[in-house]
């Protein structure tokens, strides 16, 4: 049983997404450790007018006839739609609303993907395939190495899905009744999600600190059959394709992926098969304001461009570089990039067009991730401080923050959020990443965690300020962005990934939160 209670726990923190209530609509434009987006609006932006900001959103697709993005999506006047012709001689035909590397023009989508350390290992594994160390020659040492490491990472994320896997069998019939069972003996017929955060534990007992786990998330709608069937659905993929060393879908695209040269693939179907995440991003930077359905995106003039670069797996590098340098081309001043992972096997080509993106004043939002681990020490791609480069002066890497200012143990809360990845010398800023209620395909909406969502809470304050301030250069608000941010340093958090308390100021470079009442504050001063 202990098993059972440890793989559920595990799955949860993935991250989940339940139904919204009152207290998560719109909680990252609250008051503070929202960002106080409506008081900025009310406050500096009433009697101002405002001129449209073309943000490229680097994702998997958008919905772009959802509701809630009408009137908000890019659209290249300068191509003329269904011709089959470049028409404006950027490269891309038929390039309406923008473009999707990972589709062909015979109507097929890439939508599942390896992780970069299966291709790096399938890379490999015919060069030392039945070697041992004592074969290889001393040029080949670093790839060796490199491929034994990878070998060992595949099979142990395999055995421990495979071992999570087993147990979703027995999760319906097992865990949901203890934990109905456990609640009517603690609280009997009528209780509610603060008693259950109020469930005294006893100290030491590691099984009844999980249990309240589950019984938080039961309570709030977290831990349902159809969660545990999704649960099990993601598992399932991850092994049939992230981890799958025999399967690779590059073939569908046709290009080489080693050659940068090679840029005549691609289709301009830039929803895709699976839009979830790249409109639920898209939502949070500009979901139509005070309308009444669904979500507030931050800004409220904006456009979306939509590059499809992004699969259910790692992004291919040769995709995110082609997908910037088009951004930049094609009149983006502000870029979101809410993906990210541990291995590249072409980190310089992505750098020199996050730097192309730099020198042109564009700036590039970079998510820092949900393995809840330091990225000054340990490999995040694409980063800044990368091999001893100058950094990029205009790449941002947000860590995700919550709506719970005073960190509770017990109750798995803080301002950190327990997923996000931190780091003193990689993380700029903090911004709302956890309980993020935002558009999803089909004129849906669902509430999500990660550091995904912080990025675009930045990209949509980015947006708003060169909006209303158009003269701001890029440089200057981002620097905005970042010396405004509420100070939290000193303030007591649950670091993440541990049960340790510790100071919100020692995950990132300055110990700030953002808030788009002080930008606008600073920005009008600046203005004047």
């Amino acid at each position: 049983m202990r098993r059972l209670l440890l793989a559920v726990s595990a799955f949860l923190v993935i991250g989940l997404h339940g139904q919204v209530d009152k207290k998560v609509l719109n909680w990252y434009n609250g008051k503070a450790p929202g960002m106080e987006t409506e008081k900025g609006y009310k406050k500096f932006l009433k009697k101002k007018k405002s001129t449209t900001v073309v943000v490229a959103v680097i994702d998997s697709g958008v919905d772009i006839e959802h509701e809630d993005l009408k009137g908000s999506i890019w659209k290249n006047e300068d191509e003329i739609p269904g011709n089959g012709k470049d028409d404006d001689n950027n490269g891309y035909i038929d390039d309406v609303y923008g473009w999707s590397y990972l589709g062909n023009k015979d109507g097929k989508d890439i939508n599942e993907e390896n992780l970069e350390m299966v291709r790096i290992y399938r890379k490999l594994h015919p060069k030392f395939d039945g070697k041992v160390e004592g074969d290889i020659a001393a040029e080949d040492k670093a790839d060796w190495d490199l491929y034994q490491e990878v070998s060992e990472k595949i099979d142990a994320e395999v055995q421990k899905y495979k071992g999570i896997k087993e147990n979703y069998g027995m999760l319906a019939k097992q865990i949901l009744p203890m934990v109905e069972t456990q609640l009517k003996t603690k609280f009997g017929d009528d209780y509610t999600l603060k008693d259950v955060k109020k469930w005294k534990v006893a100290e030491g007992n590691a099984m009844e600190a999980q249990m309240k786990q589950l019984a938080i998330a039961y309570v709030s709608g977290e831990l349902t059959q159809e969660v545990i069937d999704e649960g099990l659905k993601q598992i399932s993929r991850m092994l049939d394709y992230n981890y799958n060393v025999e399967f690779d879908a590059r073939h569908i695209v046709g290009d080489n992926p080693a050659d940068f040269n090679d840029v005549t693939y691609g289709c301009n179907r830039v929803e895709g098969p699976d839009a979830g995440h790249g409109t639920h991003v898209s939502g949070i930077i500009c979901a139509t304001r005070g309308n009444d359905l669904g979500n507030d995106g931050v800004a409220d003039n904006v456009q979306i461009m939509t590059l499809r670069a992004v699969p259910n797996g790692d992004e291919r590098d040769k995709d995110i570089a082609l997908a910037i340098r088009y951004a930049v081309d094609n009149g983006a001043k502000i870029i979101n990039m809410s993906f990210g992972k541990s291995y590249s096997q072409f980190p310089d080509e992505v750098y020199e067009a996050m730097k192309y993106a730099s020198d042109n004043d564009v700036l590039l939002v970079h998510a820092a991730g949900n393995d809840h681990k330091n990225i000054d020490e340990e490999p995040n791609f694409p980063k800044a401080n990368y091999d001893g480069k100058s950094e990029i002066p205009l790449l941002m890497t947000i860590g995700a923050s919550t709506r719970f200012a005073k960190a509770d143990k017990e109750a798995g809360e803080g301002l950190a959020a327990a997923f996000t990845n931190y780091g003193d010398k990689s993380i700029d800023i903090f911004a709302p990443g956890h309980a993020i209620y935002s558009t999803t395909p089909n004129d849906e909406y669902q509430t999500q965690n990660g550091t995904s969502m912080a990025a675009p809470m930045v990209s949509g304050v980015a947006a708003l300020l060169k909006s209303y301030y158009p003269n701001l250069t890029m440089k200057q608000i981002r620097d905005i962005m970042v010396e405004t941010g509420v100070d939290y340093n000193g303030h007591e958090v649950i670091l993440p990934g541990k049960e340790e308390l510790g100071d919100f100021g020692s995950l990132s470079k300055n110990g700030k939160l953002i808030n788009v009442y002080r930008c606008l504050e600073k920005a009008e001063q600046m203005s004047k």
